[in-house]
């Protein structure tokens, strides 16, 4: 884990926060997913971590990919890129522990994903939703697009896959994207509180019922995963992305 990037805090009670700490808007990285997986195996390997916490210090909670990097990348980038999203997502969709995450700033594009992943979601009201990859000429490597299949319902997962268009807080609690809107000075309190109620489920109990929940979605990335999915012909990339990601960038 390279400490700058991902901060990670012990509180009481077995609450541990992951602070996404990518500056300046927590940018993926093929490396950064990684880390990020790792970080979450090292947790649900102790068994003294009842719940997992992520939060930003950021204005921007998670802008997804650096286009100006992205738009630049070679086919082994391309692939890298696509097993982090694979990996770092699934790890966190998949841990057996409670996760909880506080957004005060845009998730957007993969960045949602630290979203959707998670199983409590609380944000301020100056967040923002967003899943952008159309309209950088991207499209969705399967976990990422599993975990969303899961989450959304196919009305919210048509309006934002297919218009790349952003949503403000009130639209994504009705579309059951977070669960509650708190003022930022009250955010990080509120999701602690939760944490350490989240840290007193029954562990095993709690593995087990979210592996019901879960388990389908989990076993078709894994299987994609095995079969190639991480690395696709061609790479990710179409013939139309890197003019995309140049008008999105400007």
């Amino acid at each position: 884990m390279t400490q700058d990037r991902l901060v990670r805090t012990d509180h009481e009670n077995g609450v541990v926060q992951i602070g996404l700490n990518r500056a300046p808007v927590n940018a993926l990285s093929a490396d950064f997913l990684m880390e990020f997986s790792d970080l979450i195996d090292v947790l649900v390997a102790d068994d003294t971590v009842r719940s997992i916490v992520l939060t930003s210090g950021f204005k921007v909670f998670s802008a997804g990919l650096d286009l100006k990097e992205a738009q630049h990348f070679h086919l082994t980038q391309q692939h890298a890129m696509v097993r982090g999203l694979n990996v770092g997502f699934l790890s966190l969709y998949a841990c057996p522990k409670p996760t909880l995450v506080a957004i005060d700033g845009a998730a957007i594009a993969g960045g949602l994903f630290f979203v959707l992943g998670s199983d409590v979601r609380i944000s301020s009201p100056r967040a923002s939703f967003g899943l952008a990859e159309v309209r950088v000429g991207a499209d969705f490597p399967v976990g990422p697009l599993e975990i969303a299949r899961a989450a959304l319902s196919p009305d919210t997962l048509r309006r934002l896959m297919l218009t790349g268009r952003p949503i403000d807080t009130d639209s994504a609690k009705a579309a059951g994207i977070i669960d509650e809107i708190t003022p930022s000075e009250q955010l990080f309190t509120r999701v602690m509180q939760i944490g350490g109620e989240m840290a007193q489920i029954p562990p095993q109990t709690f593995a087990s019922v979210k592996r019901q929940i879960r388990g389908d979605t989990i076993s078709r990335i894994e299987a994609a995963m095995a079969g190639g999915a991480n690395a696709p012909e061609g790479g990710w990339f179409n013939d139309e992305t890197i003019a995309a990601m140049k008008r999105m960038i400007g």
